[in-house]
């Protein structure tokens, strides 16, 4: 499998957009708008909406149809737009699935469920009628437990094998990169013409591992959209040690990511004057005084590397 697809619409770096909120919890659409703008300039290849990143799991049915009109009249059909579509059952998925046809979407992205235990047939027949729904390509994220089903190569394959639908795959259960290589290498994949690709996830932590495997893109959180766009053109040009320079300069603030997930993303957002408030809805660590004093510090290391945004907002890169 080529690193590139020329038939694949959706590759390169595809981030997965925050969902903003005001300070007393609401959404802020006007903010995910903003989100969407920085996406865009950073020279995103696809934005995702909503995903893990998007703190999806906290948003009401009518909020997330409401946010998700937000992000397509942002888009304006300037790069592709890939909707998540998981839900916890399979009839909300399909609502969700409509929704992202009428809004255009390029692809849905659809969790495979943890409530299958790893069984292969249940999976096949889960893509199959997604799939004959949505009329549309289908992107099979393969995230980890608990939140996802944490599936093998093997299960994967037959999936994309089964269901023509299914023409990408988003791998992120751990080990990633050695998960990719073993996707590739099934001849299921290989009989499988309508397969456009596998991009990684995993907040691009292990990006350069997942390109050298022959990932067609990454579709990480979104504070870092422009430093990932160079790396990806420096891989794509051949210059590997400029791309492993700026990967490994993203990595002090891709393992802070990891540990505070949401609030650091959105922290990073706020400080590069895309977001004016890094309110969470999801549980987890919240940063302390010290924390914010090392996000400083790492943000100011990579200074450099950080595009001025937006245009017609007078923000510093970081403040």
């Amino acid at each position: 499998m080529p690193t590139s697809s020329p038939a694949s619409s959706i590759h390169g770096v595809c981030p997965v957009l925050v969902t903003p909120f005001s300070a007393d919890g609401a959404p802020d659409a006007a903010a995910l708008a903003r989100v969407v703008e920085f996406a865009i300039a950073a020279g995103a290849d696809a934005v995702v909406y909503p995903g893990v990143a998007s703190e999806v799991e906290q948003l009401a049915d009518a909020e997330r149809d409401r946010l998700l009109d937000a992000v397509a009249a942002a888009v304006r059909g300037r790069v592709p737009m890939i909707v998540g579509a998981s839900a916890t059952d399979e009839e909300a998925t399909l609502r969700h699935l409509t929704k992202a046809k009428r809004l255009g979407a390029a692809a849905a992205m659809v969790m495979a469920p943890a409530r299958l235990g790893g069984a292969v047939a249940p999976l096949i027949e889960h893509y199959r009628r997604i799939g004959e729904a949505a009329a549309m390509p289908i992107m099979l994220q393969n995230a980890p437990p608990p939140a996802g089903g944490g599936f093998d190569a093997a299960a994967v394959a037959q999936v994309v094998a089964r269901v023509p639908a299914v023409r990408y795959v988003k791998e992120e259960a751990m080990p990633c990169g050695q998960r990719i290589t073993a996707l590739l290498a099934r001849q299921e994949i290989a009989a499988a013409p309508h397969f456009a690709g596998v991009l990684g996830g995993a907040g691009a932590r292990y990006l350069l591992d997942e390109l050298a495997r022959g990932a067609i893109g990454t579709m990480p959180a979104c504070e870092l959209t422009d430093v990932h766009v160079r790396i990806m053109r420096a891989w794509r040009a051949g210059d590997s040690a400029l791309a492993r320079m700026l990967y490994n300069r993203t990595l002090p603030l891709l393992n802070f990511q990891a540990v505070f997930r949401w609030p650091a993303t959105k922290e990073v957002l706020k400080r590069r004057g895309v977001i004016d408030d890094a309110t969470v809805r999801a549980p987890g660590p919240k940063l302390d005084a010290q924390d914010q004093i090392e996000l400083d510090t790492m943000l100011a290391e990579i200074e450099d590397l950080l595009t001025a945004f937006p245009a017609g907002r007078e923000r510093e890169v970081v403040r």
